[in-house]
């Protein structure tokens, strides 16, 4: 856990599970995966999580519960945000939900925290927080609040937000999304997960993505930023908050292009979401021979500017 990040969009990361599992274009240089094969690959919570290859450190699949890490929030009284499972996925299928209910119980002991959970398994965050609304799941991290030291009221307080099919309020929950084949994938579910928050982590952003059509349910379109039905005649549902976008950094760094995030930023302007863009990457548009196009100048030359413009809105 680290209290203080260079990670622009949150305070501190927390990491009671690490390990993960290549699913996606967006996984390819992943830095979490870099430093468990590298610096940190003596280091007992991420000791044996990759395996050596041609292209350097790759996730083996195998995922790590950190007992030192948990109760380390309930330790922190300044309110922060803070980003979960920063090298790992919480809600990967490997973890069990016996995991998942730790780290959740911790969070509802620690409301004076605002916890940002990513990940790129949607579908299972979704399904997982369709069980903790029920009785059975809900009881059990009422009961996990309770061993770890929480007071009956708040015990209270969460089953109660429960049953009415809330989630916590200081809990976000977003998903990564990298191109417009992941946003039709992962978005719906993240739609259908009851969140304080909902936002999408656009990082490395590989092509240009529409949120503004996107397939709901078979041949049912919205625009995820609004919660409308693209042809107005259905009434809201559940919409997206929050949307972070950022070029790739490190040798391998694939390009993005600024128009790209030029259009989520127009996106979200049109439909009054924040956005924040973390960096452009090694990438930035310089005057060439053909005018003007992305040459590699750096992650500290690209700088985080849009049109000369810093954008670092945070969801209400």
């Amino acid at each position: 856990m680290a209290d203080g990040t260079a990670i622009e969009w949150t305070d501190a990361t927390w990491n009671p599970v690490t390990g993960c599992s290549v699913t996606s274009p967006g996984c390819t240089n992943c830095y979490a995966m870099k430093l468990a094969g590298t610096r940190l690959r003596n280091v007992a919570s991420r000791a044996g999580l990759t395996r050596p290859s041609k292209a350097g450190p790759v996730w083996t699949g195998e995922v790590r519960f950190n007992e030192a890490e948990l109760l380390k929030p309930l330790r922190w009284r300044r309110p922060r945000k803070i980003f979960v499972c920063a090298h790992g996925d919480l809600f990967h299928e490997n973890v069990p939900d016996e995991w998942i209910d730790r780290v959740f119980a911790v969070m509802a002991l620690c409301p004076q925290h605002t916890f940002q959970v990513l990940t790129k398994r949607s579908a299972r965050m979704a399904s997982y927080c369709d069980r903790i609304t029920s009785a059975t799941g809900a009881g059990a991290i009422a009961d996990m609040m309770g061993s770890l030291g929480g007071s009956s009221g708040a015990q209270a307080d969460f089953l109660m937000r429960q049953a009415e099919n809330s989630c916590l309020p200081n809990v976000w929950l977003g998903v990564s999304v990298e191109d417009q084949a992941r946003a039709d994938e992962r978005i719906p579910y993240l739609l259908d997960t009851p969140a304080a928050v909902r936002f999408l982590s656009m990082e490395p952003l590989l092509g240009a993505v529409d949120l503004a059509n996107i397939e709901y349910h078979p041949g049912f379109f919205i625009n995820c930023l609004t919660g409308e039905d693209v042809d107005g005649t259905w009434p809201c549902v559940h919409k997206v908050n929050w949307v972070i976008v950022g070029g790739e950094s490190g040798r391998a760094a694939r390009i993005m292009h600024t128009d790209w995030a030029r259009s989520l930023r127009d996106q979200c302007a049109a439909a009054g979401v924040a956005f924040f863009l973390k960096q452009l990457g090694e990438y930035a548009p310089r005057r060439g021979p053909h005018g003007m196009e992305m040459q590699r100048v750096g992650k500290k030359s690209a700088g985080r500017l849009l049109d000369n413009v810093e954008h670092s809105e945070f969801p209400e």
